[in-house]
């Protein structure tokens, strides 16, 4: 074969195949390699990963008879279960845009986002169908929507647009071909997913994922040492899989082969306990809330299995994680994302350099969000001049973040100001990074509590009165105040039986924070508030301090 390299002033072109990074393949080695590992969704349905491939190919054809073109934005409203990932895998692998949406979005945000995004077909849960039909008539682009069986009896309204996913796939033909030569070489940047970010601060912003950062997210998740899934796990997203893809795991489940379990529509503190003890599983990530409510019945199962537990969307308490790991010998990991970082950018945890460190040096390196992926780069930045801060661990600045799965803007959306100039995305976060690449949050800028002039960490105050045995859920907002323009305020719930005290609790954090950081206030509540991806709403409590 002759030489085909390419000379420019010296440079050579390397001789790799241009093969493109696509979901099709990540489908593909599943259903050559893996076809004999379980996909399990609670209530006992049992398929192989080679069925589920099955299902994907009559999938691939049954979009094509419902007309549903190249590019379309295809969305799923639905919980973790089989035939959601069959949508995973089959949408973008047929070259078309998933879009999983949040089921506990307001109507108003749904109907936003739906008639943002463009959606084509709607697949939802027959369950969830109350939810959404009511504002079907308000979104007239949908021309299809497809029902999912869940188990539940829930009435479908008489509507031609309406039909059921199981008859859909049996009467279609499997396509038989292969989806990964479909593609060529440019297609690797094409669109795969889509998701929309919370719309705290305004309309929902859509942040849409390639074929390319998707793969190389999935390869990050498979790194030894991070997550590090391999073939012989047993994974379990309890994470929703329309929070950013579910972080990721069931991708990176199916490219590494391992096995998959879906817990469905409920998050009740028995149930995935009980499917972790039976599963055997082995991996498993949720919000912080998640892992709070199943800690008091953690001793009452076999979890001897579990070898990774990860936490995100919002700081994991330190006492919540050495909780864990006193009960079953696995810490909480920390890791830090957002959805516009597909979402995982830092993992946490302990190195070889911390061998020799005593106990407790060990816990507050837990504490600590991590280091970066590979791949990920990260820097903190002066909020006032954007010049960059050193890595000493001392020095807070906004963290910014770039790398081949970070968004580089967003869906019909101009959004310079989230952008520096040289193209990383401002995240809105304070931490610190050491000379380690560790990276710590001190708090979410609109979070910072200023008082008197002076800084007050929530991040840091939340942990110390969540390190109280008696705090079940904490969360930290600022209260208006003439004198010191804002003061904090803490919301707290209490475990079940405990009639814990404001002074009881005052009294635990002093020796540990400012005596100017101690709250004016405790506000006792049997539950705190959460917003649609289960954490903390600290939107809803600072309208609550505002107007108290």
């Amino acid at each position: 074969m002759p030489d085909q390299s390419r000379v420019a002033g010296g440079v050579l072109d390397g001789l790799m195949q241009p093969r493109p990074l696509t979901i099709a393949h990540v489908l593909e080695r599943a259903e050559r390699l893996f076809a004999h590992k379980d996909v399990v969704t609670a209530g006992g349905e049992r398929l192989t990963y080679g069925e589920v491939a099955g299902q994907v190919r009559r999938l691939a054809t049954a979009l094509d008879a419902l007309g549903v073109p190249a590019g379309a934005r295809v969305a799923t409203f639905a919980s973790n279960n089989r035939r959601h990932l069959e949508l995973y895998l089959g949408v973008p692998a047929t070259k078309r845009v998933l879009h999983s949406i949040n089921i506990r979005l307001s109507a108003e945000h749904l109907e936003y986002i739906v008639g943002h995004a463009e959606d084509d077909v709607v697949f939802v849960d027959r369950g969830l169908l109350p939810r959404i039909w009511p504002s079907a008539g308000r979104l007239p682009g949908v021309r299809h929507w497809v029902v999912l069986p869940d188990g539940t009896d829930t009435p479908i309204p008489a509507d031609p647009r309406i039909s059921d996913y199981d008859e859909l796939i049996a009467a279609a033909e499997p396509f038989t071909g292969s989806f990964e030569d479909t593609f060529t070489l440019a297609d690797e940047n094409l669109a795969s997913g889509l998701c929309y970010t919370s719309g705290t601060t305004g309309p929902p912003k859509g942040v849409l994922y390639s074929h390319r950062s998707t793969v190389l997210h999935c390869l990050g998740t498979l790194a030894a040492g991070l997550i590090g899934l391999c073939e012989s796990d047993v994974v379990l997203p309890i994470v929703p899989m329309f929070h950013a893809n579910a972080w990721g795991l069931p991708y990176g489940a199916v490219m590494a082969g391992a096995s998959l379990v879906l817990p469905g529509a409920s998050a009740e503190p028995a149930h995935l306990l009980r499917l972790m003890a039976a599963e055997r599983v082995t991996v498993a990530g949720a919000v912080p809330t998640v892992w709070t409510s199943l800690a008091p019945q953690l001793r009452d199962h076999d979890l001897s299995a579990t070898r990774f537990l990860l936490g995100g969307g919002s700081a994991v308490p330190p006492a919540l994680s050495e909780t864990y790991r006193a009960a079953i010998g696995v810490p909480i990991t920390h890791s830090w994302g957002m959805t516009e970082v597909s979402p995982v950018g830092v993992i946490g945890g302990t190195r070889t350099q911390h061998r020799d460190a005593t106990a407790a040096e060990q816990v507050a390196v837990r504490a600590a969000q991590g280091q970066p992926l590979p791949l990920v780069n990260v820097r903190i930045a002066d909020v006032e001049t954007g010049a960059e801060l050193p890595r000493d661990g001392q020095a807070v600045g906004e963290l910014q973040v770039a790398g081949p799965w970070v968004a580089g803007g967003y869906f019909k959306v101009g959004e310079a100001g989230s952008f520096t100039g040289d193209g990383w995305l401002r995240t809105g976060d304070l931490a610190t990074i050491d000379a380690d690449g560790y990276l710590r949050l001190v708090d979410r800028m609109k979070d910072l509590i200023k008082s008197g002039g002076e800084w007050i960490s929530s991040v840091e105050l939340e942990a110390a009165i969540a390190s109280h045995p008696d705090v079940v859920e904490v969360a930290v907002v600022a209260r208006p105040d003439p004198r010191w323009m804002e003061r904090p305020v803490a919301y707290v719930a209490l475990r079940e039986g405990r009639a814990t005290t404001a002074d009881e609790l005052l009294g635990h954090i002093t020796p540990m924070v400012a005596k100017w950081w101690l709250p004016d206030e405790f506000v006792f509540m049997a539950t705190l508030p959460k917003t649609g991806t289960g954490k903390l709403s600290k939107l809803a409590l600072r309208d609550s301090a505002r107007t108290a």
